[in-house]
Parts: C-alpha cells; sequence; structure tokens
C-alpha cells in the first residue's frame, strides 16, 4: 500500500468531479452516474478497490477504514478547490476590470 497512490486516487476523483468531467460524461451517454458523481463516494469506492486489489482480502478492514478516511478527506479537498476558484474568479475580476487594452474611447 503506497499512500502516494491513495492520495493520487482521491486527487483525480474529486478533481474529475470538481472540474465538470462526469457531467460531460453524463450528458454525452444521458445516463445519470449517481455513485460516481459524487466525489466522496467516487473516491469511497475507488480506494477500496485499489487496497482490496493491492492489499487483498484478508486486511478489508483497514482498506475499509482507510477508503472512509479518504472519502471524508475529499469533502476538505472539494471546499479547497471551491476557495481556490472563488479567489481565482475574484482576481480576474479584478484584472478584467482594470485591463486598459479594452478602451472603446
Amino acid at each position: 500500500m503506497d499512500w502516494r497512490d491513495i492520495a493520487a486516487i482521491m486527487f483525480v476523483c474529486t478533481a474529475a468531479n470538481h472540474l465538470g468531467l462526469i457531467s460531460a460524461i453524463e450528458r454525452v451517454i444521458k445516463q445519470s452516474l449517481p455513485v460516481i458523481n459524487c466525489s466522496k463516494c467516487f473516491t469511497f469506492w475507488s480506494v477500496l478497490a485499489y487496497e482490496v486489489w493491492y492489499v487483498g482480502f484478508p486486511d478489508i478492514h483497514i482498506a475499509f477504514a482507510i477508503s472512509l478516511l479518504c472519502s471524508y478527506l475529499a469533502i476538505w479537498l472539494e471546499l479547497i478547490m471551491y476557495a481556490i476558484d472563488t479567489l481565482y474568479n475574484k482576481i480576474y475580476g479584478i484584472l478584467e476590470k482594470n485591463n486598459p487594452e479594452e478602451d472603446n474611447g
């Protein structure tokens, strides 16, 4: 078990939902993907599948606990991503408003 792999899985699952990749896939296939559409659920099941495949079934209770922890951390990661987006939009709005190249005079 490598913590870097688990962190990467958690980041990819959260970022895919946050950036709208899963919503785009749902629009293309014209079907809802309820488990994958939730970053917490997607993280939980992806980490659990990775752990079961990598560690095996004798330590399934540890894999379950790690998956629950990662799904909880995915909530906070999504919140951090939202805060960064909000900050970026504010800065971009200020720069766009003060752009001297768009003078219509």
